[in-house]
């Protein structure tokens, strides 16, 4: 069985550290440093999903693991919506010195990655990758590349294999939703949802807010993660 959290992590990752140039480049160069370092491997999305998200992570939250990012950026949008504040605000002007600072969640808040199974980790995954089909833009042809980019990484036969049937299989939303039992594990499933996209189509915005809704995200909480994913993308 491969393991779900690297998996998560390759398709959150939008920069690889150590890593510049083509695509191709990229892939060897993610390949040797994953062989050189295993733990320093932060993942691809640009290599599996292309350009979907449009925008890169910033600060720290680029390079702490799909896993910590999801569940740090959910905890400070809950945090903050359940103290009252305004929405954050992504702040582009902001001196290149100073990016954004992601704090990891605080034991017993409900958010810390060591308390997520694997089978909800691999929940997560799927819901990344309905959020990047939900435009109806992945056909045959992408998916056979996202599946070569895999493979380019080295991801494995079993990962490569998992994505090519998620990839391929209508999104079932109903089970995406009930396996979110508690509101901590709502709102770290919308948060992967919208870090996989950026809203760009209608149909896109649309599947966002049919899933917050299916959720049972208030209007201002959704706010929150919202403004707070914007502020964490360069």
């Amino acid at each position: 069985m491969f393991d779900p959290k690297t998996l998560l992590d390759q398709l959150l990752g939008t920069q690889v550290p150590g890593t510049s140039g083509s695509l191709r480049d990229k892939a060897a160069g993610a390949t040797k440093l994953a062989k050189d370092n295993p733990l320093a491997t932060g993942a691809i999305a640009a290599v599996l999903l292309g350009t979907k998200t449009g925008r890169k992570l910033a600060g720290n939250a680029a390079v702490v693991g799909g896993l910590a990012a999801i569940a740090g950026l959910g905890y400070q949008a809950y945090r903050n919506y359940q103290q009252g504040k305004a929405p954050a605000t992504a702040t582009p002007d902001a001196p290149v010195n100073e990016p954004p600072v992601l704090a990891p969640p605080p034991v017993e808040s409900g958010f810390e990655p060591e308390i997520l199974s694997n089978d909800f980790v691999l929940v997560l995954v799927r819901a990344m990758i309905a959020a990047a089909k939900a435009d109806g833009q992945i056909d045959e042809a992408e998916r056979a590349r996202i599946v070569d980019r895999a493979h380019a990484v080295g991801l494995g036969g079993e990962a490569e294999a998992f994505l090519a049937s998620e990839l391929a299989s209508p999104t079932d939303l109903d089970a995406l939703i009930g396996a979110a039992k508690t509101e901590e594990q709502k709102v770290e499933l919308y948060t992967a949802s919208r870090l996989a996209i950026e809203p760009d189509s209608r149909a896109e915005r649309g599947y966002l807010d049919l899933l917050a809704g299916r959720l049972g995200l208030a209007d201002a909480l959704v706010d929150h993660i919202e403004a707070t994913v914007s502020a964490h993308k360069a």
